[in-house]
């Protein structure tokens, strides 16, 4: 293997960080980094290469890969990303696998705990088993790749640190951690788990009322004599003990944008496609740019450090863009489950009695004792209360879910996808997609744009699939999935356009459910409505579209507090200044915008007035009551695989409906307020919090002071190596409704944990040389690397590089 190095002249960041560090101990990390870092000139010879691979690293440290044989690409693919991502590979792998207490100790016990139950490790050994030929072949070659790497023994220093050396890399990590992407885009189950409890607390027309796009447009068939309160939080409870150490998940963070524009429109006159996925910001980042060149596939794009291929990029001929599409395919199943006199568990069907499976699982923890755990599997899936339920007193919940049955995007997708030579082959390249169901726009070089909603997508016997149903009677049974041919699609549509950002995919006349837990259309809305305000576009109007801040959430919201009538009132003088501000806002959340802040800070003190009478005040849970005020304001079911709910999203349209009306039993709060009385209300409480946070001058109320991100390192939660890994706080604009999404919640402002778009790509089909990219923080996973966070000054200017 040849590795070429080109050379520029860059002025390195400074890291002004490192001084807060102790001046024994940083050397010594940045001594052992150094000596840690990849080889990235000369040659490697390596085993199990049949002919060269060329890796030429460019200024960014993107990796270009040409072999002369698709295998030798894979193998080349493998290797490269555990030169520059293995601890984060080697952590990934772990984590699905619940293995990460052998190496982190007890703290770490609730997190394998919950990924043994899901049992997505055990699937990936039997995918692979049923793999065919050509895909088994590239895999292993992938895999050769990586422990081609391993075995030269110049590994990351976070080994160094704790002091462990890796086992090898096998087709089950990659098949895992494909399926784990899976579960980061699939938020059914909790939000399941949460309406239920929703509808047990405070009845099921509060419940549909506070879900807008949920239960009042698609109702919900409540099975009768169902007794919800026996879904309890012992699952979500023991989560939370592992959340401290291991940090902000690496799955926070479920949205993304992509749209392409056809060629009528564009400067070239070639169609113009762009995508940003929004994950958590991390460091190293979740994707790794990459170029890959064997045979008939010449692929550049976002490639998933572990898993073989480009997921979002073009080749030379289509180029493509993901999102998640949210479809519904997760359902938990309450079940009857008994244990018998000889120790069998068994499982109630159709009025029988049916012996269940039962994994032991055996969990080595570092510096402890080990912990068994037995994980029942049922006809539907995974327990996964984890405990039966004579010892945790809850009604067993069974998770049915597609990832949990073979077949991911590597299955008879992984080569067409990449060699495909127009969109009607891209289309049918993705007949074989199953996990995750994902949104794809995609452009050929001819000029043809079009967009598919691809996955394994369940058809219901009955129910819709949005709260836990009886798993005892065959009702609600799966009986098939939407054929490929009938899932939605569309090609060169009349607008000229198409644009996804999580919205609804479908309308009512679509004849299938895929579900209703998409995300709210205030990013659409914006994309869609400055694409039509341009008679053309390119790709320079394309770069300050990714940039754009404005909200229409906030303008909504902005124009009723500045028709607030404040006559009359006790604190009129005070906040009249504050109305007139904000009446004159054209909902642009800049990080240094004075009513960016006010707004937030008053979206969440209205929501906390308006549903303290019935959900009660966000962090008041009582006993093993859930805290539903908080996790209606975007709390998740689990700090570490779900760390937020899509509720956050529910919860801002529904104060944005309840707000545009002038009457509502919402409003009343005991002495029969109005709209207005509850305005005031919210600005008095916004205004008195920042007064007290930031002083009396609203000039110094700037977004960006509250809006910090920190790019984090899993092992940067405690100094020094806080300081050592992590990078920031930075002030940042945006918020979740704006094309510049930095997500965080309504309950939590003030973490300087904001998700968002890591990586950002423009793509022009009309000179594929002029497409640009930008990865942050970086290529690179090692501290002691100038690419570990050489783009995180771009990612904040909306920089790119070609």
């Amino acid at each position: 293997m040849k590795f070429r190095n080109r050379v520029y002249s860059l002025t390195r960041p400074k890291r002004d960080i490192f001084r807060y560090l102790n001046p024994i101990i940083r050397p010594v990390l940045l001594l052992a980094a150094r000596r840690r870092l990849p080889q990235v000139n000369g040659e490697i010879w390596l085993k199990g290469v049949h002919s060269t691979i060329e890796v030429i690293r460019d200024r960014w440290g993107v990796a270009h890969i040409y072999a002369a044989k698709i295998r030798d690409m894979w193998y080349g693919q493998g290797f490269v990303h555990a030169q520059d991502r293995f601890w984060q590979m080697e952590f990934n792998r772990r984590l699905v696998a619940g293995r990460l207490a052998e190496i982190m100790g007890k703290v770490a016990v609730s997190v394998d705990r919950w990924m043994r139950t899901l049992t997505i490790r055990r699937t990936a050994e039997a995918e692979y088993k049923l793999m065919n030929d050509e895909a088994r072949e590239d895999l292993d070659a992938y895999t050769a790749g990586v422990n081609a790497y391993i075995e030269q023994k110049r590994l990351p220093m976070e080994f160094w640190l704790l002091n462990y050396q890796p086992e090898p890399w096998t087709p089950a990590d990659t098949l895992s951690w494909a399926k784990m992407m899976g579960w980061s885009m699939s938020v059914n189950w909790e939000m399941e788990i949460l309406r239920a409890r929703m509808i047990e607390q405070i009845g099921p027309e509060l419940a549909s009322e506070l879900e807008p796009n949920g239960l009042s447009r698609c109702p919900t068939i409540i099975p009768e004599g169902i007794d919800f309160s026996k879904i309890g939080s012992h699952g979500i409870d023991r989560s939370d003990e592992a959340r401290p150490f291991l940090g902000p998940s690496p799955y926070e963070g479920i949205g993304s944008n992509n749209w392409v524009v056809s060629g009528m429109r564009t400067e070239s006159g070639k169609p113009l496609l762009a995508n940003d996925m929004h994950l958590n910001l991390s460091i190293p980042a979740i994707w790794y740019e990459n170029h890959i060149k064997a045979e008939d596939i010449d692929a550049v794009g976002i490639s998933l450090p572990g898993v073989p291929g480009i997921l979002s990029g073009h080749n030379g001929k289509v180029a493509w863009a993901l999102t998640n599409g949210f479809p519904d395919v997760q359902d938990l199943y309450m079940e009857n489950i008994r244990r018998e006199d000889d120790g069998r568990v068994s499982v109630e069907y159709q009025g029988e009695w049916y012996e269940s499976k039962v994994f032991e699982e055996v969990i080595k923890v570092r510096g402890a004792p080990t912990v068994t755990e037995h994980v029942i599997v049922t006809r539907h899936g995974p327990v996964i209360n984890s405990l039966a339920p004579d010892v945790s007193g809850e009604q067993s919940l069974a998770l049915r879910w597609t990832a949990l049955e073979p077949g991911t995007m590597l299955q008879d997708v992984l080569r067409p996808t990449l060699q495909a030579k127009s969109c009607q082959e891209f289309h049918e390249s993705l007949g074989n997609w199953a996990v995750p169901a994902l949104n794809f726009v995609y452009a050929d070089v001819d000029g043809n744009i079009a967009y598919t909603h691809a996955g394994k997508i369940p058809i219901r016997k009955d129910g819709d699939g949005r709260l836990p149903v009886p798993g005892w009677i065959d009702r609600y049974e799966w009986v098939g999935y939407i054929p490929f041919e009938d899932l939605p699609h569309m090609v060169n549509p009349k607008q000229g356009f198409v644009v996804t950002a999580n919205n609804r995919v479908v309308g009512e006349k679509y004849p299938y459910n895929l579900g209703g837990e998409m995300m709210r259309g205030d990013r659409a809305q914006r994309i869609s409505e400055l694409l039509q305000n341009r008679e053309w576009v390119n790709s320079e109007y394309y770069q300050k579209m990714q940039f754009d801040q404005v909200s229409p959430q906030a303008q909504v919201i902005t124009r009723l507090v500045g028709e607030l009538n404040l006559e009359g009132r006790h604190r009129a003088q005070e906040l009249k200044p504050v109305v007139q501000m904000m009446g004159r806002w054209d909902g642009n959340l800049s990080v240094d915008s004075t009513e960016a802040t006010i707004h937030q800070v008053l979206a969440r003190e209205l929501m906390t007035i308006l549903i303290s009478r019935t959900l009660g005040m966000p962090g008041d849970r009582k006993g093993k009551e859930l805290d539903l005020a908080l996790h209606y304001s975007g709390k998740g079911v689990n700090p570490v695989l779900q760390p937020t709910s899509l509720y956050m999203e529910r919860s801002m349209e529904w104060l944005e409906m309840v707000l545009q009306k002038t009457e509502s039993h919402w409003f009343d709060q005991g002495g029969k307020e109005t709209r207005d009385d509850i305005l005031y209300q919210g600005l008095c409480s916004a205004y008195d919090y920042l007064n007290n946070e930031f002083g009396p001058r609203t000039s110094d109320w700037n977004w960006g002071r509250m809006h910090l991100l920190t790019f984090d390192h899993i092992l940067g939660t405690a100094a020094p190596l806080r300081e050592f890994f992590n990078r920031g706080p930075f002030q940042v604009g945006g918020d979740g409704t704006t094309i510049w999404a930095t997500h965080s919640t309504v309950y939590n402002l003030n973490s300087d944990h904001i998700y968002g778009p890591p990586y950002r790509m423009i793509i022009d089909l009309g000179d594929l040389r002029n497409s640009l990219g930008l990865l942050a923080p970086g290529q690179s996973g090692h501290i002691a690397s100038k690419h570990y966070d050489d783009q995180v000054g771009a990612w904040f200017k909306a920089g790119y590089h070609p």
